[in-house]
């Protein structure tokens, strides 16, 4: 089964994000909330965890999995949205109003993996 562009464009996204981690892993480890050991290794982590989800999203073997790893991912990137918006430096300079509509994205990521199980 052919699945449509748009799960392929999600796959495309989470690839992207995920070498981001690695070609910029300063602008990620800025936003890491303090309270979480072992920064470089998370980052690295979360960036291996976001393309192999994402390549994971091109095989209707894998599809489902990786949707609810996504789904699963996602939550655990909250405490970190929250953690921006609780000062200057912890915002890396995006503006509050930014930071604030970046929380209710994610469960709109969340929502957008979800709609995949039925194909």
């Amino acid at each position: 089964m052919i699945s449509p562009w748009h799960l392929y464009l999600m796959a495309l996204m989470y690839v992207i994000a995920g070498i981001m981690h690695f070609i910029k892993p300063k602008a990620y480890l800025r936003i890491m909330p303090r309270y979480l050991p072992e920064h470089k290794l998370l980052v690295s982590l979360s960036g291996i965890a976001e393309v192999l989800l994402g390549f994971a999203l091109c095989f209707s073997i894998t599809k489902n999995i990786a949707v609810y790893a996504i789904i699963v991912m996602l939550i655990f990137f909250l405490p970190v949205h929250f953690y921006m918006l609780t000062g200057k430096q912890e915002s890396a300079g995006i503006p509050k109003w930014i930071l604030i509509l970046r929380i209710p994205l994610q469960f709109g990521l969340m929502y957008w993996a979800y709609t995949y199980l039925q194909y």
